[in-house]
């Protein structure tokens, strides 16, 4: 199968392009300019093909389209927008399920293009409890939260076997379906994980179930507690429609410091820079 770099025939003919204009556009012009350039080759006529880069992805047949993916993913030639964008066009998601077991490049582009269509979902929930990877583990997991209701009863499973309980937390929190088990674990995890309180009440104001209300209300309440953890209760407050208007002091907290710019740590960090005849 014959492979063209047409980004590398964009970069070609843009770097001419920028050279021939220089000066005459901010950097910020050229931001917006670049993309309409690369979207105005796609309808370019090449020469050496007789087509353009769109006619040319969009004559071969579906199952050429993911073999001319596998070979510029194999042989290290560039994977050209047009190419991806006439995959998604066809909705060719069940061709690119089993690049979900492929090599990491493989996989990376199949994610890309496939996003968080429901066939996929399951995959996605089976390779972050088999991988290594944290980055990879997110990755699922960001797509899983858009459609976790499909995979309601294996995260419940996971979580019942301590599998990626964290995750299969953050996944639970997004579900749509008002289910007793998963209120169940959300305010059993935030009243029970007292290191990670922030990350447990976001999961509560994701879930957006009011009956967790009284606990955050509670925990808000606590004189312990610090900054970051206030300011997140706070948000997990309001966003289940709950208010909090007791008036707290935060000045001796570290992190209350370091935002407002008074932490001794920062203060220390700059004290070489500073001519204190100036200050």
């Amino acid at each position: 199968m014959k492979l063209y770099d047409f980004d590398g025939m964009f970069d070609e003919k843009l770097s001419d392009y920028i050279a021939k204009n220089s000066g005459k556009y901010s950097e910020e012009e050229w931001e917006d300019i670049i993309p309409k350039l690369y979207q105005k080759f796609g309808d370019t006529v090449i020469k050496s093909i007789g087509k353009t880069p769109r006619e040319f992805y969009a004559e071969m047949s579906d199952a050429d389209l993911i073999r001319s993916l596998k070979a510029h993913i194999r042989e290290n030639v560039p994977v050209p927008e047009f190419l991806c964008t006439e995959i998604e066009g066809r909705n060719l998601t069940e061709a690119l399920l089993p690049m979900l077991d492929g090599d990491g490049s493989e996989r990376e582009y199949a994610m890309t293009i496939i996003g968080s269509d429901d066939r996929a979902i399951k995959k996605y929930l089976q390779i972050l409890v088999e991988t290594d990877d944290d980055d990879l583990k997110d990755r699922c997991a960001d797509l899983i939260k858009e459609k976790a209701d499909l995979v309601l009863n294996e995260a419940l499973e996971n979580y019942r076997n301590g599998t990626e309980k964290e995750l299969m937390c953050e996944i639970l929190s997004r579900s749509v379906v008002r289910d007793e088990r998963i209120f169940d674990i959300l305010l059993k995890e935030f009243r029970g994980d007292v290191e990670n309180i922030p990350m447990h009440a976001s999961y509560l104001a994701a879930y957006g179930d009011e009956r967790a209300l009284p606990y955050l209300l509670d925990k808000i309440d606590e004189e312990g507690i610090s900054f970051i953890e206030y300011q997140e209760l706070k948000f997990a407050i309001e966003a289940l429609g709950g208010e909090y208007e007791k008036e707290r002091d935060f000045s001796s907290d570290p992190y209350y410091q370091m935002i407002k710019g008074k932490s001794p740590e920062v203060t220390d960090l700059f004290a070489s820079f500073i001519d204190p005849k100036k200050v």
